[in-house]
């Protein structure tokens, strides 16, 4: 595992901020070409086809949460600007999270970039944080940035934490996912992957829907890799990766979500059915709520089915922070079931 550890170390170190990613794309595509895959980027979606592009199709988003200047020494959270938030319904449990973001930046390090070319503009420390109501969205005081320009980027600064208790953290939403599929080629993945753009400003799904419109093209086994919240450490130590019926847009319904549970029974990992897991909840708390919103159930939506899928998730706690922890445990627990799902069936 030491090869992933290293990928994920140096695209923790390379900014994403949702509607700002060209720069991401072109490190991610740069890995790729070094493992002689055929990669294509299209607008909001970066493809990549090994030798049997069909025999695996793998999703994950590449954007991450960062801020956006949007006028003489103003800072917004960049997924819910204005111009993102026709694709943000309110039913999403990022957007809830949204009223309790507040104070978790305050003297933080960010860094400034051109979206573009990705060439660093500058650093500055957050001094301060408010849900504005009327905006509906958290403005930032930043030191060190009055100098950008609206439309400039901002990331979080980060870098990759290991405990000696096996817990890992950083800004991992999505960037472990990213590095899983990067790693799974070095293994001998041969299928397909894409890596899609602002997820979290919930518009990911239209630039994958796009491609598959493109090609004339559906399939009923689209795997979504994510992270999935949680809110304390317990829970991220009993609980090694999170399986899904179905979120709040679609039911899933594919072969694919037997296979992973057949493997995940075979090989003592310990799971859950996040969907029954947070209805569960609801029910003992006696509250009604979201079950979340995803990707892949956009796109099954949007699609009418025609596009078919499950997702594959990481437990994690400080969610949409660059304190966002998982276990050794349960990236060494994907890893086993991507292998065995793509790699080994093919050997065999």
């Amino acid at each position: 595992m030491e090869k992933f550890y290293d990928i994920l170390k140096q695209l923790i170190r390379t900014p994403s901020v949702v509607g700002a990613e060209h720069p991401f794309f072109m490190r991610v595509k740069r890995e790729l070409e070094e493992l002689d895959l055929t990669v294509e980027y299209y607008d909001g979606v970066l493809v990549a086809k090994g030798k049997e592009p069909e025999s695996g199709y793998i999703s994950a988003h590449a954007d991450r949460h960062g801020l956006i200047c949007t006028g003489q020494n103003e800072f917004q959270y960049a997924a819910f600007i204005a111009k993102n938030q026709a694709d943000l319904r309110g039913n999403s449990n990022s957007e809830k999270l949204l009223k309790n973001f507040e104070m978790r930046f305050m003297d933080h390090k960010v860094q400034s970039y051109e979206p573009w070319s990705g060439s660093y503009l500058g650093m500055g420390v957050i001094k301060d944080a408010f849900l504005c109501d009327r905006r509906k969205n958290i403005i930032f005081k930043i030191d060190g940035l009055k100098h950008l320009l609206p439309g400039t980027a901002i990331a979080f600064m980060d870098t990759l934490n290991i405990d000696e208790n096996g817990l890992v953290s950083a800004q991992l939403d999505n960037v472990i996912s990213i590095a899983m599929i990067i790693y799974l080629y070095h293994l001998g993945y041969q299928g397909t992957a894409f890596f899609t753009a602002s997820e979290e400003a919930g518009k990911s799904w239209r630039f994958l829907l796009e491609y598959f419109r493109r090609l004339n093209t559906t399939t009923d086994e689209l795997l979504v890799l994510d992270t999935s919240p949680y809110s304390s450490v317990d829970h991220i130590t009993n609980l090694d990766i999170v399986l899904r019926n179905r979120d709040e847009n679609a039911v899933f319904k594919s072969p694919l979500e037997e296979k992973l549970k057949k493997i995940v029974i075979e090989n003592n990992i310990s799971y859950h059915y996040k969907d029954a897991y947070l209805e569960n909840q609801m029910l003992s708390a006696g509250t009604k709520g979201s079950v979340g919103v995803t990707e892949l159930g956009r796109i099954i939506d949007a699609t009418d089915g025609e596009i078919q899928g499950t997702t594959l998730q990481i437990p994690t706690i400080g969610y949409h922070t660059v304190r966002e922890t998982t276990t050794k445990k349960s990236i060494d627990a994907m890893v086993l079931i991507l292998s065995k799902l793509y790699i080994e069936k093919k050997d065999n």
